[in-house]
């Protein structure tokens, strides 16, 4: 039997270059589409999503990557969740998505090495039963971009990508905004025929 898989595109804004150290400030999830085994079927990806705000696990901080997202660390450290309260909350609400849609849930981002490394780490660290999506369910966007499009990984950006594959949802820096653009952009390269060499 095929196992239907569904697609939940992740951005994480930090206040670092690597958890641990430093601290996970928010994270966006939005569900993308749905993979039946035959076929990628679209979802609406603000139908489905999921947004968090993080205490800091530690005092240090990088000023400049902490200003990409415009969230103030003090307000974190008194209104953010802890990150357990966030990883679990998380965790729940892929699980009811998994439940409502029968299927298994599959980590996209752009780039995946960046956003993986956070949540894997968080849901390992924090999360009750660790990562709802093992340790490999993923998927970068640069690589199968590369793969459809032909193209070298560090061509693979999305200045070079044919416009027509780009979101149109703002890029905002609100991991929430972020996820919802870049479903819209994994969408987009799933449905595309790809360059003929």
């Amino acid at each position: 039997m095929t196992k239907v898989e569904f697609y939940v595109s992740a951005d994480v804004e930090a206040d670092g270059p690597v958890p641990g150290p430093f601290s996970m400030s928010s994270f966006g999830l939005a569900v993308a589409g749905v993979h039946d085994g035959d076929a990628f079927h679209v979802s609406d990806p603000t139908e489905r999503t999921f947004y968090a705000e993080l205490k800091p696990i530690s005092d240090a901080y990088d000023p400049e990557a902490l200003a990409v997202s415009g969230l103030d660390r003090d307000r974190l450290a008194r209104e953010g969740q802890t990150p357990a309260q966030a990883m679990n909350a998380a965790a729940d609400w892929l699980a009811a998505v998994s439940d409502e849609l029968s299927a298994t849930p599959v980590f996209v981002a752009y780039p995946l090495g960046y956003d993986w490394m956070w949540m894997y780490w968080y849901f390992m660290q924090y999360a009750s039963n660790g990562s709802p999506f093992g340790h490999s369910r993923c998927l970068d966007l640069k690589t199968l971009y590369a793969a459809k499009s032909t193209s070298q990984i560090t061509a693979s950006t999305k200045r070079s990508m044919p416009r027509h594959l780009l979101s149109s949802h703002p890029h905002t820096h609100n991991a929430l905004d972020d996820a919802i653009e870049q479903a819209q952009l994994f969408q987009n390269i799933m449905r595309w025929n790809g360059l003929k060499p």
